[in-house]
């Protein structure tokens, strides 16, 4: 038997990667529910070709997506309520979108967090703005805010167990710290499966709504009675079985895909109107109303 080893070499792993490594134990023992979908997104699709034509801009297709999200969300709150303790909930809000966005660093290419901060009352313009500034390093990214949180997870066994162990029971007392680091609601994408390959990403969430954006190909699609090309996105939608069931979890898909294939908020000058939809407050006595009484107002 030949016991050669293959020739290698030993390379330090970062920080960053070490941080996320151990970020993942924190979603074990979720019950996860999983919806794989093909989006139609050629309309969208053609309007960001257009407008980059038009004026240079490539606008930002994960931008698009996130306030399609967040309008979703906006209006059923109900899909990112968290368990507060074993006999209460919180229903926030403000939408919150956490993402990862991939910088440049001269040579190096750095993961790092960012949660778009109340997103449902945000344009389509203002947060392809923020993502384009983050990119930029025009403004401070939430990972580098919250570096307390990874160097204590990078911590020296048994001290790093021992803050898991602590983290996770105050987390389940007081999600709000949670969401004020990752946000809501999250979206990402793993779309580098490669231009014109269609695919799904499968994760476990890392909140209780999460968004996987896959690949986009071309097939061929009923419109209007009539078979064409359109431009199909994979999408995966993970919740979190624990606090959303089936049915409230397909009138959310049905809504959700209804905006991306319409093209909502693609009009620069298109705001959410105050008058095409009940105030905040309202719609969330209203679900409150329906799954229990809150005793406690949150304000993360």
């Amino acid at each position: 038997m030949n016991n050669r080893n293959n020739p290698y070499h030993v390379v330090d792993l970062s920080a960053e990667r070490r941080g996320m490594a151990a970020y993942q134990d924190f979603k074990s023992g979720k019950h996860c529910m999983y919806a794989l979908l093909e989006v139609d997104v050629t309309f969208a699709m053609k309007f960001i070709e257009d407008y980059e034509a038009k004026t240079s801009e490539k606008l930002s297709f994960t931008g698009y997506l996130i306030s399609c999200l967040a309008r979703a969300v906006d209006e059923d709150k109900a899909v990112q309520a968290y368990r507060k303790g074993g006999k209460q909930m919180i229903l926030f809000d403000d939408v919150d979108v956490g993402f990862m966005i991939e910088l440049k660093k001269g040579e190096k290419r750095l993961l790092t967090g960012h949660v778009i901060r109340a997103a449902n009352g945000k344009t389509f313009q203002e947060i392809h703005q923020e993502i384009r500034s983050v990119q930029s390093s025009q403004v401070t990214s939430d990972a580098e805010m919250a570096s307390w949180f990874r160097s204590a997870m990078l911590l020296p066994w048994p001290l790093s167990s021992w803050f898991k162990a602590l983290f996770r029971m105050i987390l389940s007392r007081n999600p709000t710290i949670a969401t004020s680091m990752a946000g809501t609601v999250g979206i990402s994408s793993v779309g580098m499966f490669g231009k014109g390959h269609s695919g799904w990403g499968i994760a476990n969430g890392s909140h209780v709504l999460d968004l996987v954006v896959g690949g986009t190909a071309r097939k061929l699609a009923e419109v209007d009675g009539r078979i064409e090309p359109r431009q199909m996105l994979s999408l995966t939608i993970i919740f979190d079985h624990d606090m959303i069931d089936g049915a409230p979890a397909a009138r959310f898909t049905r809504r959700l895909v209804e905006l991306i294939e319409s093209g909502y908020g693609l009009d620069e000058n298109e705001t959410i109107s105050a008058n095409n939809s009940e105030p905040a407050a309202v719609r969330t006595e209203q679900v409150l109303a329906e799954r229990g009484t809150a005793n406690e107002s949150y304000h993360p």
